[in-house]
């Protein structure tokens, strides 16, 4: 039985953070896929008025109409009421452990649902510890990874259960997603993230041991599986016929797709494995490509541990929050994802997932916005809780995935 409350509310949607670079694009493509006149009510909500109104004047005269909510992330008063305005608040405004702990707090206590582009494990773990019983009691429906990290991953590993069940009436063992093309740029957002986790974890160790722990987003007393560590160095796949390095989402996304499966009640058995890497080809080229990005990986990695080489990367070198590329190279970007299944009597399956726009910003900003109409808009027979994307909207999240953000699920014998 549906049990969501939210029917009521001022609004469908409210776009937090809308004068972020991420936030911007969420709102120019809420503004062209459903228009002001439909039947999907939203607004843009941020810290500034100004520059509230500068955003909703860049949509042009289509936008007129649209209404503005000024809330900052640390005024839990306008976040109260700016979640209990709404049926969803979708929230770009990273990174979440710095700005994004009081919203989830107030959406939770409002019954409202919430979706974020959040690739922050140990901020997550916080979350559901946090957050969990309270949304069961509420409604609310919560829901973490919202972009390219990791609805395409998490999606399509149901996607591919769900087909290779269907045509063979089993599951697959073992699931590995291989990157083999990607044309974008880490959004600025992802980059402060990912700075953060590294500050964080080099001051509390027990963060570090949550984003290493393979089961550490499954529900407490089912942290135990078959899965190690992810990829730290370069495999050579068979069923590939290529090299493979590791994948930086990796640490994020294979979390998320167990979560899902422990979630669902192990419908793929507890001994399921999943994997993710990067295809880097084959031969000694192969070997080399993978070994030079494991190289820039790490050294990033290193000089960011480092105090003042990390503030030096983040002020002079990598993109910031509420930056990204033009409009030009958001849509020039796509990527290709790989998909190799392994049913129970060795057969092996494939399956595809493709994305026509750059991933980390033009194809993102899609993925959140469908994650949050969704969440408005479906009849999604689920209670409140912290969710993965699989978890509570898979299948009509896919469909809107396929018919409105450009995103390709296939499996291929």
């Amino acid at each position: 039985m549906n049990t969501d409350t939210t029917g009521d509310r001022e609004f469908d949607v409210i776009i937090q953070g809308a004068t972020g670079f991420a936030g911007t694009l969420v709102a120019e493509y809420l503004l062209r896929q459903y228009g002001l006149a439909g039947n999907l009510r939203w607004a843009l909500a941020g810290r500034s008025e100004k520059k509230l109104q500068q955003v909703r004047g860049g949509l042009g005269a289509a936008a007129d109409g649209l209404q503005l909510i000024v809330a900052d992330s640390f005024d839990k008063e306008a976040l109260a009421t700016l979640a209990s305005r709404t049926r969803v608040v979708l929230t770009t405004v990273g990174p979440y452990a710095l700005y994004g702990s009081n919203l989830v707090a107030a959406c939770v206590d409002a019954g409202t649902h919430y979706c974020d582009l959040a690739g922050e494990v140990h901020w997550i773990r916080e979350m559901i510890d946090t957050h969990q019983k309270r949304a069961e009691e509420t409604g609310a429906k919560i829901v973490n990874c919202c972009g390219f990290d990791s609805v395409p991953m998490d999606i399509g590993v149901w996607f591919l259960q769900d087909a290779v069940h269907e045509k063979y009436g089993v599951y697959c063992k073992s699931i590995s997603m291989l990157v083999k093309a990607t044309k974008g740029t880490a959004s600025g957002g992802t980059l402060a993230s990912m700075m953060n986790i590294i500050k964080e974890s080099r001051e509390d160790r027990s963060i570090a041991r949550t984003l290493i722990d393979p089961y550490s987003l499954n529900p407490e007393g089912q942290r135990e599986g078959p899965d190690v560590r992810d990829q730290t160095s370069m495999v050579y796949r068979d069923a590939a016929s290529s090299w493979t390095a590791p994948f930086v989402m990796a640490g994020v996304n294979t979390k998320v797709v167990r979560r899902s499966h422990a979630l669902a009640g192990y419908p793929y058995g507890e001994d399921f494995r999943y994997d993710e890497s990067v295809l880097t080809g084959r031969g000694i080229t192969g070997w080399l490509k993978g070994a030079i990005m494991i190289a820039g990986l790490g050294a990033l990695v290193f000089f960011a541990s480092l105090t003042p080489t990390r503030k030096f990367l983040q002020r002079f070198v990598l993109s910031k929050p509420g930056e990204g590329p033009d409009r030009e190279l958001q849509q020039a970007g796509f990527f290709n994802l790989s998909q190799i299944g392994k049913l129970p009597d060795g057969t092996i399956v494939h399956g595809k997932i493709t994305g026509d726009q750059d991933p980390g910003y033009g194809s993102t900003s899609k993925m959140l916005s469908e994650c949050a109409v969704c969440l408005a808009k479906d009849d999604l027979d689920v209670k409140g809780g912290v969710f993965t994307p699989a978890a509570v909207m898979a299948k009509p999240l896919i469909e809107r995935l396929r018919s409105n953000a450009g995103l390709t699920f296939e499996m291929r014998d």
